[in-house]
């Protein structure tokens, strides 16, 4: 394995924030919410109020592999 190609595990899914947009903000029945798949709840969002998905923060991991896949040199 080449430096910078350690694999990290996914982030859990944020089931606190999807139940506060879609049943506080959507204004969902429960049983409409849990029958719901994700991208259904994704598209009744961006329909609503036509947010976009946020991509999580930069970690330390994700910045350190960065750098070492490309680093900066004295050279311009």
């Amino acid at each position: 394995m080449k430096r910078g190609d350690e694999r990290r595990s996914p982030d859990p899914f944020p089931w606190d924030a999807a139940m506060t947009a879609g049943l506080g903000m959507l204004r969902l029945a429960p049983d409409a919410f849990w029958s719901m798949t994700t991208r259904e709840l994704d598209a009744a969002l961006r329909g609503a109020f036509g947010l976009v998905a946020i991509q999580p923060a930069m970690t330390r991991s994700d910045l350190t592999a960065l750098m070492a896949a490309f680093p900066d040199t004295a050279d311009t």
